[in-house]
């Protein structure tokens, strides 16, 4: 009330121009009223901010009521914008820790699904194998890898690769820099662990770290460079990107999972089939190739459940900021197009399969394993455009993904490729996919929305330059993996460090390289068994032994 019953004198004060006294009383005003809205003065506090500040700093000695009510209005506003910066910080760093917590997550999901399909005498050879995909990744991506991906960008030039923060030494230690580092290196032990089902149970322990270390060490990062740095040349994230829009890849179906798959099917090539996959013990092929059936049906289903909870930081976090409107609509469509696309790749696969069957056979059944891996071929397939695509869009790139999924699993098995568990179809030919169904189905209104420039998908009239930098963006993944990897593991190979000793493989790895099988399958003794019985029947009269104890014992003995 005083400051507005002043107000008229205070403007006879104001004598530098007529528009400087009115900006004072319009912006005095409006926080006068939403002072409580610090996020809001601090968007409205840029207009004239300086000559404020300028005013009232050589006011401290002023007497009327209208300009020391005023001044206390501008130094409460500006300590408001101050705390209102720190809390936005701390929202985003928030945000960002929990969404790279559920992506860590994934590497639980990724061991789980893994364990349950191999056999079970190589679950404890899986289980820490992923493990040190975690280990290795870390410490890769923390060495260089970092350093490799991400450039200060001071120069304003296109780089081939980052050249700043090795050992991160350079940080400034604001939670920004801390944070990034840790949700981006979530992202690089995905790209690693994506290589530890396809090349399960016939894989040496050794190359299998060396391969994550190199992985997450260096190629990873080249290709992250390239796409998500502001310095890369092909990334949309520079005033004048690369036909006017740069690659569009939100959360890495080709940065992420392309560039494990693809790592993963040149493992697979130059470490051959398992024993007995595709070849008989005389090196002759098999008319019909022989399935390895899975250990645990249900250390499946809760792998293929927890990387869908874990996509929910993949995606959604990769908006990488919730203070703003902007960040938040676009962290929450992400939300919805990757349930829809997970849920209608797993329809669709799991359905797609059970018609072929009926046509071939006339049988009818319902294979699980297409279920799950149709969901999590959804899941990749919508993680390049969940940002930028409407809920109907993801639909249909889920759709899609199933059948992506079914035909080249198809194709490898025609080409003899052994994929324990699935990897390649899932990550490598459904990262290609979800890479080009951006450059079809992204809508120009959410591709501003998610800080790209406007250029629309096909479908929504677009000529074609964002379908172009994509379509670039996967032969570039493709020819920097295979360009690296293929020598990498040749040499591995030819170094007898690759495959494991055909004995060891066929005893199984547990026993070979672990001390032991990760069950303990043994039951009771059968003299333990007799024993038993006897003191009971001097107790209560004779006792029968149950059928079902006499056979575990039986066997226990045999």
């Amino acid at each position: 009330p005083v400051f507005h019953l002043h107000i008229a004198n205070f403007s006879t004060e104001i004598t530098e121009t007529t528009r400087l006294h009115s900006d004072l009383k319009s912006w005095t005003e409006h926080n006068l009223f939403r002072l409580h809205n610090l996020k809001d003065i601090d968007s409205k506090m840029s207009f004239n901010e300086t000559i404020f500040g300028d005013y009232c700093a050589g006011a401290e000695n002023a007497t009327d009521p209208g300009v020391i009510a005023l001044c206390q209005v501008y130094n409460l506003a500006s300590d408001g914008g101050a705390a209102a910066g720190e809390l936005s910080d701390g929202v985003n760093t928030f945000f960002l820790l929990f969404s790279g917590a559920l992506v860590f997550l994934m590497q639980a999901g990724f061991a789980m699904l893994c364990a349950g399909s191999v056999r079970q005498k190589n679950v404890k050879n899986i289980m820490l194998k992923n493990l040190l995909d975690a280990c290795g990744g870390a410490i890769g991506f923390y060495t260089i890898g970092y350093a490799f991906a991400y450039a200060d960008n001071a120069s304003d030039s296109k780089t081939f690769i980052g050249n700043k923060n090795f050992l991160l030494l350079s940080f400034e230690g604001s939670g920004g820099d801390w944070i990034g580092w840790f949700f981006q290196f979530a992202f690089a032990a995905t790209a690693a662990t994506i290589v530890a089902g396809t090349v399960a149970e016939r894989c040496q322990m050794a190359a299998y770290l060396a391969y994550s270390l190199f992985l997450t060490g260096f190629v990873y990062p080249v290709v992250v460079h390239s796409i998500w740095s502001g310095d890369g040349w092909i990334t949309a994230f520079r005033d004048d990107p690369w036909q006017g829009v740069g690659v569009v890849d939100f959360a890495g179906s080709g940065v992420v999972h392309m560039t494990g798959g693809a790592t993963a099917l040149v493992a697979a090539i130059i470490l051959g089939p398992r024993k007995g996959r595709f070849y008989d013990e005389d090196g002759n092929p098999l008319e019909t190739p022989h399935n390895f059936p899975p250990h645990s049906v249900a250390l499946q289903v809760l792998g293929t459940f927890i990387l869908w909870f874990g996509w929910f930081g993949f995606n959604p976090g990769s908006a990488l900021a919730i203070d703003n409107s902007g960040s938040a609509e676009t962290a929450a469509l992400c939300a919805v197009t990757t349930t829809l696309a997970a849920a209608c790749g797993c329809v669709s696969a799991m359905f797609t399969d059970t018609m072929i069957e009926k046509s071939s056979t006339g049988e009818v059944s319902y294979d699980l394993t297409m279920a799950m891996n149709g969901a999590l071929g959804g899941l990749v397939g919508i993680t390049a455009g969940c940002s930028v695509v409407t809920p109907w869009a993801a639909c249909i790139i889920g759709i899609i993904a199933g059948w992506v999924y079914i035909g080249f699993s198809k194709f490898l098995i025609k080409m003899k490729i052994d994929d324990a568990v699935d990897a390649i179809p899932v990550h490598f030919a459904n990262g290609m996919w979800g890479v080009i169904a951006v450059g079809l189905f992204a809508e120009p209104d959410l591709m501003a929305t998610a800080g790209y420039n406007d250029f629309p998908g096909i479908f929504y009239g677009g000529k074609g330059e964002l379908l172009l930098c994509n379509f670039v963006s996967i032969v570039w993944i493709c020819a920097w993996v295979f360009f690296l990897m293929t020598p990498f593991f040749v040499v591995l190979n030819v170094m007898g460090m690759f495959r494991v000793d055909p004995l060891e493989e066929e005893v199984g790895l547990d026993i070979s390289h672990h001390r032991g099988a990760a069950y303990d399958m043994s039951g009771a003794k059968k003299e333990d068994v007799e024993e038993l019985m006897e003191v009971r029947a001097s107790k209560h009269g004779k006792v029968e032994v149950p059928k079902e104890v006499a056979n575990a014992a039986e066997e226990t003995t045999a």
